[in-house]
């Protein structure tokens, strides 16, 4: 099995083509695979890594602009996908006291559940690396990492 198969295209313009094609496609496949995962706890990727955020701050309240900064989807809207885990109970927001203009959010009670339940499906998550060895895994966040180094 390979890029070349899975889309059905035997001839690229270049490895740099083939290897940029490659990602899309797989950060496609992997997106799917994690979505099957929240599904269960009907919450978006963009939800979910909220969620994570806050947890990792949790007590300490993050505004909108923190969020956004750390969120792994830059392109996101930070202000309205907040709005709707306040209205799933999994957040809650309230007017910075130092800084009116900013809004702090927090995670809940029933938004750190909804991670738990997540967590106990972490080993289903890590599958899709089964057919990587930890040595390989450790090559590829490297590559990724190089990848992205600014020149």
């Amino acid at each position: 099995m390979g890029i070349e198969k899975d889309i059905n295209q035997h001839h690229f313009t270049s490895e740099s083509q083939k290897a940029i094609i490659n990602l899309i496609y797989t950060s496609n496949w992997i997106t799917e695979h994690i979505k099957q995962v929240l599904d269960d706890q009907d919450i978006t990727l963009q939800q979910f890594n909220i969620l994570r955020i806050l947890r990792g701050s949790d007590p300490q309240p993050l505004s909108t602009l923190t969020i956004r900064e750390r969120m792994l989807y830059k392109m996101s809207d930070t202000s309205r996908i907040v709005d709707r885990l306040v209205l799933k109970r999994l957040a809650f927001k309230k007017t910075c006291p130092i800084d009116k203009r900013l809004v702090d959010v927090s995670i809940t009670e029933e938004g750190k559940k909804i991670l738990e339940a997540i967590d106990q499906k972490q080993s289903e998550m890590i599958s899709i690396t089964k057919n990587l060895s930890d040595a390989e895994l450790k090559q590829l966040n490297t590559l990724l990492d190089n990848l992205r180094t600014p020149q």
